[in-house]
């Protein structure tokens, strides 16, 4: 199955992820740039960028700089200050008793990508910045990792540091797991950490140094290319009701349990895992073709969301079948889900609209534009952003735009599931083509990751949920909200935080997070693979 989230001992999944200059920022934004340090390693190439280019009359740089001071108060409340770790999640009040008991990979990169745009916004000072950063790395320095690969497992204690082996929700046994992705999310702060934190850049070098990213690459699965597993277990998993097989795909160190599960569909947050191995020259080009941009169109494949159209191209000697699904007059490549996330996190880091103008230059302003015109039109919310959050109903849930997810089962945008059956051709007829939605839960995140490519309209919303849902606390956004019943999720999740700030970084304080990962190396491993590409999305 293509790109599920991997089971984990909690009812919530982990989340799965065009350089401008300072000064063309301030110009796009009519506002005074907080001076950003140059990249020791190479600064990015100048002019590479239109990310900006929007009208932005309505917006109002103090605001959003207020919501980012808020968003920084959250992730330092969530923080340990013996160990510098920050926590998965806390309720709404910061209270540091309220704090979880466990933290991954993923969170522990988003913390420090947010330090590094707390500094670049003026919030903290670059002292207090490379304190922190330091701190948290020193921690990461003496943390049980996979010795031949330099990967982290994805829980640990944060006041401790150590592996969690019996969840603190439920007491239940955990099999330490290394995932893919979520070693992904942190390789790109520790990347961004190296390049623009000097006080801080041999501790980030040496960690980014001794990861291995081939370890996740398998070059004989199913797709030719080669594909991303989505992890291993360095002990047999037992029963976990998880597919796995013994090998190693580095020749370093003891045999591993892989799972059978690859990241096979390129609309997903798990490309940064690919684009690191391209910078380390550890995964080869093909695997980024290896990717389905949608299944085939015909009926043998008839079980996904609708039959796409496309044409099939040639990279690297691998056939690329160039599909996209329709949308209210546009193709868009889907992601898995449909969700905000998975077409844009990558995004933050990689400027995938500038340096493949034809794919990602196209899909992303019109999944954005999707997302709206789902939220304000079709569903009629009143409000739009989609992906996956705390459920204001209770727990951990994949919220996204049925239509703009390969998935049958839909990520659904409202709480009642709504689900959207348009058919598929005339392989399967259509059941459910204009369904009336319900209680639509919008995740502020979505919009902030949106504020990218659409400044206006995403401004607009975000203001709007704070003010008329109040969806907002001492700590910034809530997490999610469902919009007709008024229910909010009162609580704040370090990885959702962290996408707020590194939005807000690359918005308010001229591109930061990209140039700081941007750099000349990242560019000469990325944009030539990335670029040749013709997506069959368009409006």
């Amino acid at each position: 199955m293509a790109n599920t989230a991997f089971p984990r001992p909690s009812s919530r999944p982990v989340s799965r992820r065009t350089v401008i200059t300072a000064a063309a920022a301030a110009a796009a934004f009519g506002v005074a740039t907080p001076s950003a340090l140059a990249s020791p390693y190479g600064a990015a190439r100048p002019g590479a960028d239109a990310l900006l280019r929007r009208r932005t009359r309505t917006v109002d740089q103090a605001r959003m700089l207020g919501w980012a001071r808020d968003t920084w108060h959250c992730m330092v409340a969530m923080t340990d200050p013996g160990t510098g770790l920050v926590a998965d999640n806390i309720p709404g009040s910061l209270s540091p008793g309220g704090r979880s008991r466990f933290t991954s990979p993923t969170n522990i990169g988003g913390y420090l990508w947010s330090a590094v745009a707390a500094r670049d916004l003026g919030i903290i000072t670059a002292g207090e910045c490379t304190r922190r950063v330091r701190q948290t790395l020193a921690t990461l320095l003496r943390m049980d990792v996979h010795d031949a690969s330099g990967m982290y497992v994805n829980w640990y204690d944060p006041p401790t540091g150590d592996v969690v082996r019996v969840w603190p929700e439920n007491g239940s046994t955990v099999v330490p797991f290394y995932s893919s992705v979520d070693n992904g999310w942190l390789g790109a702060a520790l990347y961004v950490v190296r390049n623009s934190v000097p006080g801080a850049r041999e501790l980030a070098d040496r960690l980014w140094q001794r990861m291995r990213w081939d370890m996740f690459y398998d070059p004989f699965a199913s797709r030719p290319g080669g594909l991303i597993h989505g992890g291993f277990y360095e002990e047999d998993p037992g029963s976990t009701n998880t597919a796995v097989f013994k090998g190693n795909h580095i020749g370093v160190g003891p045999d591993v349990w892989y799972t059978d599960h690859h990241y096979d569909t390129t609309v997903s947050e798990t490309r940064i895992t690919t684009y690191l191995g391209l910078i380390r020259g550890q995964v080869p080009p093909t695997n980024y073709y290896a990717l389905w941009r949608t299944f085939p169109a015909t009926c043998d494949w008839s079980w996904h969301e609708m039959q796409p159209v496309g044409v099939t191209r040639n990279y690297y000697g691998i056939e690329v079948y160039e599909g996209a699904y329709t949308y209210r007059g546009m193709r868009i490549v889907p992601g898995w889900g449909g969700s905000m996330f998975e077409e844009l996190m990558p995004a933050m880091f990689v400027p995938e609209e500038s340096w493949a103008p034809r794919s990602w230059g196209v899909n992303h302003p019109l999944h954005v534009r999707a997302q709206r015109e789902h939220g304000l039109l079709e569903a009629g919310y009143g409000y739009w952003g989609f992906s996956p959050s705390s459920d204001p109903a209770g727990g951990y849930r994949e919220f996204g735009v049925d239509l703009l997810g390969l998935n049958p089962d839909g990520y659904f945008s409202d709480e009642e599931k709504t689900n959207v059956d348009v058919g598929f051709g005339d392989c399967r007829p259509a059941t459910n083509p204009h369904p009336t939605f319900a209680d639509g839960v919008v995740t502020p995140h979505a919009s902030f990751l949106a504020l990218m490519f659409e400044p206006d309209a995403a401004f607009a919303n975000l203001s709007r949920i704070e003010t008329e849902l109040g969806a907002y606390g001492a700590g910034g956004f809530f997490d999610a909200v469902a919009v007709r019943s008024g229910t909010i999720a009162q609580r704040y999740l370090s990885l959702d935080q962290a996408m707020a700030m590194g939005s807000l970084g690359n918005v308010l304080a001229g591109g930061d997070m990209r140039r700081a990962f941007a750099t000349r190396q990242a560019e000469q491993a990325i944009r030539p693979v990335i670029g040749i590409e013709t997506f069959g999305a368009g409006a």
